[in-house]
C-alpha cells in the first residue's frame, strides 16, 4: 500500500518549472532594426570588397599591417556569421501579413539561393594559410558573394533618405571609384608581373627615388587608371600584348561606364524635374503666355515675384496631385497630421465628428496671395471660406488703403456664406474687402466640396447651421421673420413633396394590379382557345368530304369549280 500511494504521489505530482530560454525576436523585414543591421553589413562588405584586391596586388601592404589585416579579416566573418543569424530571424510577408513563426522562416530560408551564397561566403579558405601562408588575401575572395547585402541596403537607403537624387549620385561616385581602384590593382599587378620599368608603360623601377613607397605606388596607379578609363589620353604606348589587351579591357570598361554615367545622371536631373513640376507649377508657360499677349510689366513682375516666393519658400499649391497616389485612407492620415490642427480652430468644426474632419482635410486647396492682392471684395458671391495659414490680411475700406482689423495666422472668414442659413441678411454675397498685406498662405474650401461633405454627415449639417445661425444673431444679420418664412416654404414643399410621394406610390401599385390583370385575362384567353381547338379535332367530317377524298385517292377528283355543301355558318355539317 505504501509503494502504491507513493507511485502515485510521484505520477501526480507536476514537472518542475523549466526556465524558458530567450530567444531572439523576430525582425520586420521593412522595419527599422533590419535597416540598420543592413547598414552595418555595409562595412564589412566595403571592407572586403576594396581591401582583399589591394593587399592581394601591393604585397607590402599585406607584410605591413599584417595584423591589423588579420583582426579585421576575422571582425568581418563574424558580422557575416551574424548575419546569417540576422536572416534566420527575419520575417516574410505572406498574403500581406508578417510571418513570426521561426520555423517557417527558417525553412523558407535555407531554400533560397541567398542562403547558399551566405554560406559560401563563409567557406573557412584561411585553412589554406597553413600550406600558403597567411600573405594570400586572394584566398578571401569568396567574401565578394556577400554583395548583393550590399545593394539591398543601398536601395533600402534610397526609399528612406530625404535627398534620393543626393544619394543616387553619391553611389554612382562610389560605384567609380571601386572600379578605378580594381583597376589601379591590377595595373600595378600587371607591371609587376612584366616587370617594373620594363618600358614607359608599366609602373617605374621602385629602385628610382620616391617610387619605392607604397603611397606612391597606389597613387600612381590610381591616377594610371583614371586616365585610362576617363579616356583623356596622354598615357604611354603600350609596347607588349598584354599591355594592349589591358588597355583594349580597359577602353571598353570606360565606354560602357561613359554610358552608365550619362544614363544615371540624365535620370537624376529628370526626377530632379519632374519632382519640381510636381511640387511648383510652370512658370514659364505663363511668362511665355504674357508675352505673347503683351501684359504690361507691372503685372509680369507680379506674377514673377509670385512664383519666385513659392520656390524660394518651398510653398505648395498643388498638394492633392502629389498625394493622389496614396491610398484614400493613408492619404487621408497624412493630410490630417498637416492640416487638421489648423482646420480645427474654425468655430463652426469645432466639436464635429473625427471622421467628418478628416473628409473635408482632404478638400482644403491651400493658396497664396501676394502683397497688396485682395482675397475677396465687397458685393462678390461667396462660394468659398478661408484660413489663414500664415501671414496677415487687412479688412480695409473701399478705397483699399482704411484698415479695420488685421486677421493673423489661425483666423478665418467667409464661412458664412457657405453655408445656407436661412434668414441670412446678407445672403451669399461678401460683407468686407480682405486684401493680403504681405506674402499670405491660406486654405481655400469651397461650398460644392462642403456639400459634397456634409450629404453623408446629416446631422452634423444641422450642428453647423445651428452654430452659423448663432453667430448671425450676434451680428444682428439674420433676419428672423424671413427665416420662419423660409421654414414654413420649405415645411409645405415637404409636405407637398410626401403628398406627391404618396400619389406616385398608389398610381404604381394601380398600375401593377392592371398590369397582373392585363396577364390573368391573356392566360384565360390563351387557355380557350387552345380548348376550342381541341375540341375541333374531336368533329366528325361529312359524307361528301369523305367521298371526296376517295375520289381523289383513286384520281377521279372533282371539277374545279366543284363545291361542298356546308351549313348556314361556312363550316361542315356534322352528323
Amino acid at each position: 500500500m505504501s509503494q502504491d500511494n507513493k507511485v502515485k504521489t510521484t505520477e501526480s505530482s507536476p514537472p518542475a518549472p523549466s526556465k524558458a530560454r530567450k530567444s531572439l525576436p523576430v525582425l520586420d523585414p521593412s522595419g527599422d532594426y533590419y535597416y540598420w543591421w543592413l547598414n552595418t553589413m555595409v562595412f564589412p562588405v566595403m571592407y572586403n570588397l576594396i581591401i582583399i584586391v589591394c593587399r592581394a596586388c601591393f604585397p607590402d601592404l599585406q607584410h605591413s599591417y599584417l595584423v591589423a589585416w588579420l583582426v579585421l579579416d576575422y571582425t568581418s566573418d563574424l558580422l557575416y556569421l551574424l548575419d546569417i543569424v540576422v536572416h534566420f530571424h527575419t520575417g516574410f510577408l505572406e498574403q500581406g501579413i508578417l510571418v513570426m513563426d521561426k520555423g517557417r522562416i527558417s525553412s523558407r530560408y535555407v531554400r533560397t539561393w541567398s542562403f547558399f551564397l551566405d554560406l559560401a561566403s563563409l567557406v573557412p579558405t584561411d585553412v589554406a594559410y597553413v600550406q600558403l601562408g597567411p600573405h594570400t588575401p586572394m584566398l578571401r575572395l569568396n567574401r565578394f558573394l556577400r554583395v548583393p547585402r550590399l545593394f539591398e541596403a543601398f536601395d533600402r537607403t534610397e526609399t528612406r533618405t530625404a535627398y534620393p537624387n543626393a544619394f543616387r549620385i553619391t553611389k554612382l561616385m562610389l560605384y567609380i571609384f571601386v572600379v578605378i581602384h580594381w583597376n589601379s590593382c591590377l595595373y600595378f599587378a600587371l607591371s609587376r608581373y612584366l616587370g617594373f620599368g620594363r618600358d614607359a608603360w608599366v609602373y617605374p623601377d621602385p629602385a628610382q627615388p620616391g617610387f619605392e613607397r607604397l603611397r606612391r605606388q597606389y597613387l600612381y596607379s590610381f591616377y594610371f587608371s583614371t586616365l585610362i578609363l576617363t579616356t583623356v589620353g596622354d598615357t604611354p604606348l603600350p609596347a607588349q600584348e598584354e599591355e594592349y589587351l589591358f588597355m583594349v579591357g580597359d577602353f571598353l570598361l570606360a565606354v560602357m561606364g561613359f554610358a552608365t554615367i550619362m544614363g544615371s545622371m540624365s535620370s537624376v536631373i529628370y526626377n530632379m524635374n519632374t519632382a519640381d513640376a510636381a511640387f511648383y507649377p510652370d512658370h514659364a508657360l505663363v511668362k511665355k503666355y504674357m508675352k505673347l499677349q503683351h501684359v504690361n510689366r507691372r503685372l509680369q513682375r507680379r506674377v514673377i515675384d509670385w512664383y519666385q516666393h513659392l520656390r524660394i519658400n518651398k510653398k505648395m499649391t498643388n498638394e492633392v496631385a502629389i498625394l493622389q497616389h496614396l491610398p484614400e485612407r493613408l492619404r487621408a492620415e497624412v493630410a490630417v497630421s498637416v492640416h487638421l490642427s489648423t482646420l480645427s480652430r474654425v468655430q463652426i468644426f469645432q466639436n464635429c465628428e473625427a471622421s467628418l474632419l478628416e473628409e473635408l482635410v482632404l478638400k482644403l486647396q491651400p493658396q497664396t496671395y501676394s502683397p497688396g492682392e485682395y482675397v475677396c471684395r465687397k458685393g462678390d458671391i461667396g462660394r468659398e471660406m478661408y484660413i489663414i495659414r500664415e501671414g496677415q490680411l487687412a479688412v480695409v475700406a473701399d478705397d483699399g488703403i482704411t484698415q479695420y482689423a488685421v486677421l493673423g495666422a489661425g483666423l478665418y472668414f467667409g464661412e458664412i456664406s457657405i453655408i445656407n442659413i436661412k434668414g441670412n441678411m446678407s445672403g451669399n454675397r461678401r460683407t468686407a474687402n480682405i486684401k493680403s498685406l504681405g506674402y499670405s498662405d491660406l486654405f481655400c474650401l469651397s461650398k460644392e466640396d462642403l456639400r459634397e461633405v456634409l450629404s453623408e454627415y446629416p446631422q452634423a449639417q444641422a450642428v453647423m447651421e445651428e452654430k452659423g445661425r448663432e453667430i448671425l444673431l450676434k451680428m444682428n444679420k439674420l433676419d428672423v421673420n424671413a427665416e420662419a418664412a423660409e421654414i414654413a416654404l420649405q415645411e409645405a414643399t415637404e409636405s407637398r413633396l410626401q403628398g406627391l410621394d404618396q400619389q406616385l406610390d398608389d398610381l404604381q401599385t394601380k398600375f401593377a394590379r392592371l398590369l397582373a390583370e392585363l396577364e390573368s385575362s391573356a392566360l384565360k384567353i390563351a387557355y380557350r382557345i387552345e380548348r376550342l381547338e381541341w375540341q375541333t379535332r374531336e368533329w366528325p367530317m361529312p359524307e361528301e368530304l369523305v367521298e371526296a377524298d376517295n375520289e381523289g385517292e383513286t384520281g377521279e377528283g372533282t371539277s374545279k369549280g366543284g363545291e361542298v355543301r356546308t351549313g348556314q355558318e361556312g363550316t361542315p355539317c356534322p352528323k
